[in-house]
C-alpha cells in the first residue's frame, strides 16, 4: 500500500494530505520503466556474451554433440574388444593352426602394418574433432586389414587341412595281411640271408607268411600303377601310388583283384598271397617307397595294431633270419 504524506497547515491548525502532481507521477513511472528496460538489456547482453543463455537450436546441437560423443565412446570400446578378440585368434592361428599344418606363422608386423603413401585422411581434417575422427578411422582400417589377412590365413588352413586329411588317408598305415591270416612275420627290413645264395644282402621290405590265397589289402588310399609280373624277382605284383611321394609294393601274389589305373581305398582287397617270382614259400613281400627311396614299413602300422601287437611285430622284424625272397 502506497504511503500517504501530510503537511501541517498553520492557518487551519491541522494536517492536510499532500496530493502528488500528476505529471511527476507519469515521469516517475516512465523513468522506472526505462530503468527496467536498460537493466534487463544489460543483463541479457551479459548473459549472451558469457554463453549462459543458448538458443533452442544451440541447445539441440549441444544435445546432438553429447550423443555423438557417447556413440563415439561406445565405438572406441567396441573396437578395443574387437582388437582383443582378433589378437587372440591371430595368436591361435600362428601357434596352433599354422604350426600343426606346418605353415609359416604370419609376422605381427605384417598383420598390424598401417597404410603408407599419400595422406589418406586429408578429407577428415579441418573439423573440431579431426584428430579423434582420423584416429578412429585408422583403427578401423587396420582392423579391416587384419581381418582380411586372418580370413586368407584361415582359407589357407582349410586347404591345408583338406590336404592333411588326404595325406593321412594316403599314407600306408596298416599291414597288407591281417594278423588273423598270418602264419608268421617271416622277415623284416634290413640285412638278411638270401634264401637261394645264402649271401647276406639288404632286404628292402617285410615278408608276411600266409597260406596261398590269403587276402592282401591296400595299406592306404591311392591309384594302382602296376599289376603285372614284369619286374624281376617280384613275380605277380601290385604297385599303388598314394600321392605325397608315397608308393607301396605287394609281391609274389597268386592273383590280382584290381587293375592298373583303378582307385583304391585303405583296406580294399587288391590280391591274393602266392609264391610267384623269386620266392621260396607263399608270402606277401611288402615295400614302402618315399620320394623314390625304399624305407622301413615297420614305421607305418599305427592304423591297425595295438601297442602289444606292434611291439611283437617289431621284435619279429628285427630278427636277422633268412628272407623268403
Amino acid at each position: 500500500m502506497a504511503k500517504v504524506k501530510y503537511y501541517y497547515d498553520s492557518e487551519t491548525l491541522s494536517y492536510r494530505r499532500i496530493e502528488p502532481k500528476k505529471g511527476k507521477k507519469v515521469v516517475n513511472i516512465s523513468l522506472f520503466i526505462l530503468a527496467a528496460f536498460l537493466f534487463g538489456g544489460i543483463c541479457l547482453l551479459i548473459l549472451l556474451n558469457t554463453n549462459l543463455v543458448n538458443t533452442p537450436k544451440e541447445l539441440s546441437q549441444a544435445r546432438e554433440l553429447k550423443n555423438f560423443e557417447f556413440q563415439f565412446e561406445l565405438l572406441e570400446n567396441k573396437m578395443a574388444q574387437m582388437e582383443e578378440v582378433l589378437a587372440n585368434i591371430e595368436d591361435r592361428d600362428n601357434n596352433i593352426y599354422r604350426l600343426y599344418f606346418e605353415a609359416s606363422p604370419i609376422p605381427k608386423e605384417q598383420r598390424t602394418a598401417g597404410f603408407g603413401g599419400i595422406n589418406r585422411y586429408k578429407n577428415l581434417e579441418g573439423f573440431n574433432n579431426s584428430d579423434l575422427i582420423i584416429d578412429a578411422t585408422k583403427k578401423l582400417e587396420k582392423l579391416q586389414k587384419r581381418m582380411v589377412i586372418q580370413s586368407k590365413s584361415l582359407d589357407e588352413i582349410t586347404e591345408l587341412a583338406k590336404e592333411k586329411e588326404k595325406l593321412l588317408a594316403a599314407i600306408p598305415a596298416i599291414q597288407p595281411v591281417s594278423n588273423e591270416d598270418l602264419t608268421r612275420m617271416a622277415s623284416g627290413y634290413g640285412w638278411r640271408s638270401d634264401p637261394f645264395t645264402k649271401v647276406r644282402k639288404m632286404h628292402y621290405g617285410m615278408d608276411f607268411t600266409a597260406p596261398r590265397g590269403t587276402p592282401v589289402y591296400a595299406t592306404g588310399d591311392g591309384v594302382v600303377t602296376r599289376a603285372d609280373n614284369k619286374s624281376s624277382g617280384y613275380g605277380e605284383h601290385i604297385r599303388i601310388d598314394h600321392g605325397f611321394g608315397y608308393m607301396s609294393l605287394y609281391g609274389h601274389l597268386s592273383k590280382y583283384k584290381v587293375r592298373q589305373g583303378q582307385k583304391v581305398k585303405r583296406g580294399d582287397l587288391i590280391g591274393l598271397v602266392g609264391s610267384t617270382g623269386r620266392s621260396q614259400a607263399p608270402h606277401c613281400h611288402y615295400e614302402v617307397w618315399k620320394d623314390g627311396n625304399r624305407i622301413n614299413p615297420i614305421n607305418f602300422y599305427y592304423g591297425s595294431l595295438s601297442s602289444e601287437e606292434y611291439e611283437a611285430l617289431l621284435h619279429a622284424a628285427s630278427q636277422e633270419n633268412q628272407s623268403l625272397d
